[in-house]
């Protein structure tokens, strides 16, 4: 009874059947269901990191990291397919730069601030953080240069420019499987975990003696996703109206709270590792989530589009996406680069995204304008 008490993420599984009453009986307005269903796929998304958790507990820190990011970030694929359905190829972007700048600045930050309040200093691998900043750049200029083609030549340069979005996409995606086959086979050594030795396989950040067997997270990592997916559904066919009832752009509800809302499993499972002071998986959540947003989801995203949807999506930012993607990208790895993080480099990092997110809630509608916006 007294674990039932405990304050925890699993009471806000309340709103998925108030989202469904929302939606389907009472017909609310668009704001109470945008809410609603995004409080709601804050609670399946950590059920689904921790169905990935499970998983990753017979691994090595290096591939837990790669499957936490990669079940972490499934809530903002489906997120953005069902956006692509209706032709918001505007929210896709926003919600893309929302996971990058999210991933790098506020889970990067908050696992740093939560692992340093424990423990002095928390030590990770050097010379991995050293290969994904290196990888973190690379995506960085691989966003950014579609939209600097597009604001030098204009907008008589759309064609081109969705080509060369498409070329690029292919480029990311054989780059991220390189990186893949890099990190977890050829040269799996130099991603071997500070505290590889002295933790559990995978360090999941979880206290693993729960056992749960193989069927039992792969059912739930199933149910989990499927929630999501329809909580997604909801959410994405409430945000314009929404957005246009609250008085704020659809491009801050993409980049914050959509970017928030599918970050969320990433976000508890990396807080929970730091603590324990698993600061190799934390880093290998919010930096390989991040890279895997940029080089994996996006592409794939981008591809997708010619076959879902009315609208093709491109690669081309506003500007202040731009900026914060650039900004995002060099500040972690500022952080990054010696292996060795502390409490006030998490205040940092969080402050940063902060000062982000103040930036595009007081940008006016219509101000920076890109193609699909």
């Amino acid at each position: 009874m007294r674990r039932l008490l405990r304050p925890s993420l699993d009471w806000l599984l309340v709103f998925v059947p108030v989202t469904l009453v929302f939606e389907y009986f009472l017909h609310a307005p668009a704001t109470w269901i945008f809410f609603s269903s995004a409080i709601a796929i804050v609670p399946l998304a950590g059920w689904l990191g921790k169905a990935t958790e499970e998983l990753a507990n017979s691994t090595t820190q290096a591939i837990g990291g790669l499957l936490n990011a990669t079940f972490g970030n499934a809530a903002e694929l489906i997120i953005a397919l069902f956006a692509l359905q209706r032709g918001l190829t505007g929210v896709v972007k926003a919600s893309l730069t929302g996971s990058i700048i999210g991933n790098a600045l506020l889970v990067l930050g908050a696992s740093a601030l939560a692992g340093g309040l424990r423990h002095t200093s928390q030590r990770f691998n050097a010379g991995a953080a050293r290969v994904q900043a290196t990888m973190l750049t690379l995506a960085a200029i691989a966003l950014i240069v579609p939209s600097v083609f597009f604001y030098l030549l204009g907008p008589n340069a759309v064609t081109i420019e969705r080509d060369l979005s498409t070329e690029i996409a292919v480029v990311l995606m054989v780059t991220y499987a390189l990186h893949l086959l890099f990190s977890l086979r050829t040269h799996r050594q130099y991603f071997s975990a500070q505290t590889e030795a002295g933790s559990e396989p995978g360090g999941g950040g979880s206290k693993a003696g729960e056992g749960w067997s193989r069927r039992r997270a792969l059912g739930l990592l199933a149910i989990s996703t499927a929630a999501v997916g329809w909580m997604s559904e909801v959410l994405v066919g409430s945000v314009e109206q929404a957005a246009a009832a609250l008085g704020i752009t659809g491009l801050f509800v993409g980049v914050i709270v959509v970017g928030i809302v599918g970050n969320a499993a990433e976000h508890s499972t990396a807080v929970i590792a730091a603590r324990g002071n698993k600061m190799d998986l934390s880093v290998g959540i919010a930096v390989g989530s991040t890279l895997q947003i940029a080089l994996f989801v996006a592409p794939v995203l981008v591809l997708v589009s010619h076959y879902l949807g009315p609208a093709t999506l491109d690669l081309v930012f506003t500007v202040p996406e731009i900026v914060a993607i650039g900004l995002a990208v060099w500040i972690a790895e500022q952080i990054s680069a010696d292996g060795e993080t502390n409490w006030l480099e998490g205040v940092q990092l969080i402050a940063v995204y902060v000062v982000m997110a103040i930036a595009f809630y007081f940008l006016p509608p219509g101000a920076v304008r890109a193609p699909g916006h």
